[in-house]
């Protein structure tokens, strides 16, 4: 099982994976540990990370960047609207309200939805961990921030379920960076709580988050946010500052030019990078527009200067984060910075004046939110055991529950018959459930919606549920309980709906019972009332729109088992009344507004494949494309080198010409050719080359071959001409078959090497290394079994009466194995030998003869 993190930022992205040894950031393609989040659309494919990030330059309209400002959102955004002025690329509004991309794929005119460009994002980052675990990636943590609605935390899932991951868990950038701090801290305090005050200003935006720590445990105790704050504009601060400057000074207007505003910006990030350890900054650009090129320099006293109604929004988020935790300056220990944003000299200024301390910087600023996912990725999976470590998360808004009244004016649709009830505070803990009952006899709808937007700016309605069609018992009111679900990722969904309906049952109660009080299944009113309700699951009456807390199963002070007695008699066996209750569950249907219905998530899907599968046909085409290049230079230098005496001169004319023409072909016409055809012009060139390289390598091949072969014959005839002691035992004219068989091999090698030494090197050899090797394991075959031939032992008998036939079949079976063991073992009647062991039992011919020194020896 895979356990990875994903950072999705809006600028760059970060891939984390966990190992038995901790936590790595793994390298992309060009060996970076950060991948940029651009998706750039070809003629021919997709370029995406790193390769869209090249390819930009070229194709400004159809990279499409800043993927995470588009998701879940409303094409309306005011946010969105301000974004959209500086992004290269067409986006308009879609039938449903939300942002369409347009780009040229394939040759034609495309949309996506950000949901699709999202998922093409993660699909690369996918790939990415994928080559470095050399395993399938599936299970993971994607990293998202703390102000994503609902709306854009169900896109994200759907993202996912296009790049074919499944998330373990959306975990809120802040907190992943909490527990990427504090897992590691084995000074964490056992009963103080240790307040730790996180500041994240990344590309796009600023989050903080105050968390406190205590042994083997964090708790978010506030989250606060600036969504359009961040590194990016003070690139826009810069941007606007030099356009203005070289259309006054070089009459150009940049904004007329997506190509010159790219370079423009990119040129503006490393000035607020070079003013960060740097007092003053030059610019130079050259050609930036009608062939002009432009200078310009700015100090940081200046820039600061330029910056500041950007800065004095840092102090906003600051304020709200230690206002919802309760805290106040003195009570924050430390104060920890990260992301991109965050090296802005002035940024940090800011933040220590205000926390009254000098922020700390012990994070990686660009990766900490990636670790984060694969620890917490880590936590979640069972394959994975990790340091006990407890994450207390909250939820940064708050969600109510909106319905209709029931009572006989319910079909009046004015507001003030739509009644509505806090289910889940800012800063509940994330996931819990929470059970609400409603007093209803058919259908009915409930609407689940934000309780305050104003921070968000998103539509306050979230989704509706349908409950029904159900009916009740007389067609009167029934007990409706309904399940409402937070789960790990922050979305709130109506999770079940049960009918309660109420029966009376006789029961037959003995006597010595009567007097004591009945215990009750689990399903009965009375138990269920008495029952309190836990921290996270508290029920709720709904009656013609009142909304009340059921802590204690008691309605209007009247118990609900209707308060009447158990009734009892002197007789042994009476009947008693007894009510019970009757569970019935009642379908659900779910309107998610905006999000994307099963099926299109199914097409994108599909899509995506198809896509995928024309990148990888493009890059194996690039590939034979490559392969056909390199083997007409490769093959041209040898022809006049190393391959110059095994191929003859108008041999070799002839094969530089075709280099020349297949050359030539790829700059013309073959330039934008399949694979196919680049597959046959290599196979075409290699008959031409094919054998002159297999001469050369036969030359240099064959005088290892021929030692390795005389070397074989030796061995074995030398072994069967000997007298050594420890082959006397094999028959004479078997040991004349192995010198018989040695003498042949040895005229066959001696006829074909002397026909091989007649021939020039360009000719094709008729000593082939491929022979040479087939003919020494054939003498090995037949040589080796015979010198191999163990010694035969004989058993000793000792004296005494008869031996019982079953010893003599043990004594025969004896006699008819080989030895084992050392030499030592063997019977008195073997002398002096000091081995019974025959030639060595060795798949390599060659080692004959060093097994005859180690055995003498």
């Amino acid at each position: 099982m895979s356990v990875v993190g994903f950072d999705f930022g809006n600028e760059s992205c970060v891939v984390a994976v966990a190992r038995q040894r901790g936590i790595d950031v793994v390298l992309n393609d060009e060996s970076k540990r950060e991948t940029p989040a651009i998706v750039c659309f070809g003629d021919k494919q997709r370029f995406i990370g790193t390769a869209g990030a090249a390819s930009t330059m070229m194709n400004p309209k159809n990279s499409i960047s800043q993927i995470k400002r588009l998701i879940g959102r409303k094409f309306a955004d005011p946010e969105l609207q301000r974004d959209l002025k500086s992004l290269p690329f067409l986006v308009t509004e879609g039938s449903d309200g939300y942002p369409l991309i347009h780009a040229r794929y394939m040759g034609e005119a495309k949309t996506f939805t950000p949901t699709q460009v999202f998922g093409m994002m993660l699909s690369n980052l996918k790939e990415i961990a994928e080559k470095n675990l050399t395993t399938a990636v599936v299970d993971c943590c994607i990293g998202i921030p703390v102000y994503f609605t609902d709306l854009q935390r169900r896109a994200v899932l759907d993202a996912a379920t296009i790049a074919g991951l499944h998330p373990l868990r959306l975990i809120h950038e802040m907190t992943a960076t909490a527990l990427a701090y504090g897992i590691y801290k084995t000074d964490l305090p056992e009963n103080d709580q240790l307040n730790v005050a996180f500041v994240d200003v990344g590309h796009a935006s600023l989050q903080v988050c105050i968390a406190g720590f205590k042994k083997g445990q964090l708790k978010v105790l506030a989250h606060s946010y600036d969504r359009s704050f961040g590194g990016r504009d003070f690139d826009e601060v810069l941007f606007h500052h030099f356009a203005e400057k070289f259309k006054d000074e070089y009459k150009i207007d940049v904004f007329q030019n997506a190509r010159a505003c790219i370079r423009l910006r990119a040129a503006c990030e490393k000035i607020k990078k070079m003013l960060s350890a740097n007092p003053e900054a030059p610019l130079n650009i050259e050609c930036l527009m009608d062939e002009k090129d432009v200078r310009g320099f700015i100090k940081r006293d200046e820039f600061e200067q330029l910056s500041l109604p950007i800065l004095e929004r840092v102090k906003g988020p600051l304020e709200k984060a230690l206002a919802e935790a309760g805290l106040t300056v003195e009570n924050v220990h430390t104060v920890e910075v990260v992301g991109s944003g965050s090296r802005v000299p002035a940024i940090n200024k800011i933040l220590t004046e205000f926390f009254k301390k000098e922020p700390r910087r012990t994070m990686n600023a660009s990766e900490c939110v990636a670790r984060g996912c694969a620890l917490e990725c880590a936590i979640l999976s069972p394959t994975f055991k990790v340091r006990e470590f407890q994450v207390n998360e909250s939820l940064p808004f708050s969600i109510s529950l909106s319905w209709k009244s029931s009572g006989p004016d319910a079909q009046d649709n004015g507001p003030e018959n739509q009644q509505s009830s806090l289910v889940f505070p800012k800063g509940n803990p994330i996931p819990s459930i929470k059970a609400l009952t409603f007093y209803r006899s058919g259908t009915f709808s409930v609407d689940v919606q934000f309780g305050d937007v104003s921070g968000l700016q998103t539509p306050a309605k979230i989704s509706t549920y349908t409950i029904g069609p159900f009916q009740t018992t007389n067609g009167e009111k029934a007990k409706v309980k309904v399940k409402v679900r937070l789960n790990l990722h922050g979305i709130v969904s109506l999770e079940s709906a049960t009918l309660l309906e109420e029966e009376e049952v006789d029961v037959p109660v003995s006597k010595e019972a009567a007097g004591e009080n009945t215990k009750m299944d689990i399903d009965e009113v009375p138990a269920e009332a008495a029952a309190p309700p836990s921290s996270n699951d508290t029920g709720a009456n709904m009656e013609n729109g009142k909304a009340s807390i059921d802590a204690s199963g008691v309605e209007d002070g009247i118990p609900e088992s209707g308060g009447k007695p158990l009734q009892t008699d002197t007789d042994t066996k009476v009947q008693a009344p007894k009510k019970k209750v009757k569970k019935t569950n009642i379908p659900v249907v779910e309107l998610i507004y905006g999000a994307m219905v099963p099926v299109d998530v199914q097409k994108a899907l599909e899509k995506e494949f198809e896509m995928a599968l024309q990148d990888r046909v493009m890059e194996e085409t690039k590939d034979k494309k490559n392969a056909v290049e390199a083997y007409v230079y490769d093959m041209r230098n040898k022809l006049n080198d190393k391959y110059q005496e095994f191929v003859t001169a108008s041999e070799r004319d002839d094969f530089t010409a075709k280099l020349q023409e297949v050359e030539d072909w790829l700059y013309g016409e073959g330039e934008d050719e399949t694979k196919g055809v680049y597959t046959a012009k290599l196979e075409e060139l290699k008959k031409h080359g094919d054998p002159i390289d297999e001469r050369y390598k036969e030359f240099m091949e064959r005088g290892t071959i021929i030692e390795q072969f005389v070397y074989c014959i030796n061995s074995y005839r030398q072994v069967a001409m000997s007298n050594d002691p420890r082959f006397e035992h094999i028959d004479i004219n078997e040991k004349q078959k192995v010198i018989n068989e040695c003498v042949e091999a040895e005229k066959w090698f001696n006829e074909k090497q002397q026909q091989q030494n007649s021939l020039p090197k360009y000719a094709n050899p008729v000593l082939l290394s491929a022979e040479i090797r087939k003919k020494a394991e054939a003498v090995d075959r037949f040589c080796k079994p015979i010198m191999a031939t163990p010694r035969p032992t004989k058993a000793t008998t000792p004296p005494g009466p008869a031996t019982h036939p079953s010893s003599q079949s043990d004594e025969q079976q004896q006699q008819q194995q080989p030895p084992q063991g050392d030499a030592d073992a063997n019977s008195n009647e073997n002398g002096g030998n000091s081995s019974s062991q025959a030639a060595p039992a060795s798949t390599e011919p060659m080692e004959t003869d060093k097994s005859e020194k180690t055995a003498s020896a």
